[in-house]
């Protein structure tokens, strides 16, 4: 029989089993993101899809997980943080498990939707089970150790993608995430902490409106650039539903959306950070790869000139994190952004061509990246009530995915309009913006 959560945080060597069951889950949910555009080529010729078709296998995952993260996070205070993780996590290896089976395109694209589910309930109540885990003094580090398993994770995803396609076909790059995450979860029903639930219904009619508000929202922005009248119609269903959605919440004590948690200064400044740095985040991401192609490099020296970047990500997360635990969050986030914004306006003006300059600008970036994610993160979950850990971990993942929707929205329009050395910039503005809003929480 399992022991109740400690008041500040569970009893070794429990701590310790609990700690690396969260990592092994939110790992092969990374590594999944990461590895799956890898196979997309060869799943697409085995299943005779279109490049249009075929990435529709990652839109379905990312549109369900945006769509269920809140609504994930509110299930897991009513129903137990454990409980709703467990069935995350298993639904996950399902939707694995069926990808790797899918014999059409139907059936890969319900797999993946099953898949979103359970990533969501994952992600959404990783920081209430880490609020739960460790002691008060020790989280910046935890959720330092968290950004670096991660960041290795991002790393490595596409070389573990492109080692397992080496010696087996695609579905083995779906097929691998279920023994972990089968072993995750029976480890982590035994070690993970038992969160006493909340007795409060589950808002039904909130948690549909908030899914069609994201899943809308971010499906017109999907289609903005390719079919401009369907994506503009979508986004602005999705503000309408959000605009109901607003409307209904404001007047709840304990509302799907964490509206209550947001009128903490702290806490609202933190998420405006986190929104603007992930943006910045999302930008590198996707300007470097086309930016050093463009300059004649091969996908495999392209890979190796950006690997700097999240390996200082891995590196400085831990150590910021520590930092955290003893000094304001503010000043490690400030720093962060501020060094952010110096690396995107060296990458700005900085040519292609010379990567033994590229990578230092590189690195710097990560450092500044690294320094910023594990403190910032800290200060939203800190600073809600342990009640209210859910729906704070719900917030934060969905800051996270905004600002990658508006990387990803401003690198297609700088794209369009004047190409990479604008996206640089624009990125360094958002960090900038970042680095004013971590400032303004001390």
């Amino acid at each position: 029989m399992s022991m109740a959560a400690e008041p500040d945080g569970l009893p070794q060597p429990r701590r310790t089993y609990a700690a690396i069951c969260l990592a092994a889950g939110i790992a092969i949910a990374v590594l999944d993101a990461s590895m799956v555009n890898i196979a997309l080529p060869s799943a697409a010729r085995a299943l005779d899809l279109t490049p249009a078709e075929a990435v529709w296998v990652v839109n379905a995952f990312q549109i369900t997980v945006v769509g269920m993260l809140i609504p994930f996070s509110s299930l897991g205070e009513i129903l137990g943080f454990k409980r709703v993780w467990s069935f995350g996590l298993a639904l996950f290896s399902l939707g694995a498990l069926a990808s790797a089976l899918a014999p059409d395109f139907g059936w890969l694209l319900a797999a993946r939707v099953m898949q979103g589910f359970g990533a969501a309930a994952v992600m959404s109540l990783l920081s209430g089970l880490i609020r739960n885990t460790y002691p008060t003094s020790q989280l910046g580090q935890a959720i330092g150790n968290n950004a670096m398993t991660v960041a290795i994770c991002s790393a490595a995803g596409p070389s573990i993608g492109a080692a397992v396609l080496a010696v087996a076909p695609w579905p083995f790059v779906f097929a691998v995430h279920v023994p972990i995450g089968l072993a995750a979860l029976v480890f982590g029903v035994r070690h993970l902490p038992d969160v006493p639930p909340q007795r409060r219904p589950f808002d039904i009619l909130s948690a549909a409106l908030n899914v069609a508000a994201f899943g809308l929202a971010f499906l017109g922005i999907d289609l903005l650039l390719h079919r401009p009248a369907t994506g503009i119609a979508l986004m602005a269903a999705g503000i309408f539903c959000a605009g109901l959605l607003l409307k209904r919440e404001m007047s709840r004590s304990t509302p799907l959306l964490p509206l209550d948690l947001l009128r903490v200064p702290t806490i609202r400044f933190a998420v405006m950070a986190s929104i603007c740095m992930f943006a910045v985040h999302i930008l590198i991401a996707i300007n470097m790869p086309f930016h050093l192609s463009a300059a004649g490099f091969s996908p495999m020296v392209v890979g190796m000139i950006i690997t700097p970047y999240p390996i200082a990500i891995g590196l400085l997360a831990p150590i910021a994190g520590r930092l955290s635990d003893r000094l304001p969050s503010a000043i490690p986030c400030a720093i962060g952004g501020g060094l952010l914004a110096v690396a995107m306006v060296l990458l700005s003006v900085l040519p292609a061509g010379r990567p033994e300059l590229i990578c230092p600008a590189l690195l710097l970036a990560g450092i500044g990246f690294g320094f910023f994610q594990a403190p910032n993160n800290r200060a939203i979950v800190v600073n809600a009530p342990r009640a209210r850990a859910g729906g704070a971990g719900g917030l934060q993942s969905t800051a996270r995915v905004l600002g990658q929707a508006i990387g990803a929205t401003t690198a297609a329009a700088c794209f369009t309009l004047a190409g990479p050395w604008l996206a640089f910039l624009c990125g360094a503005v958002l960090a900038v913006l970042s680095a004013l809003a971590s400032l303004s929480r001390r």
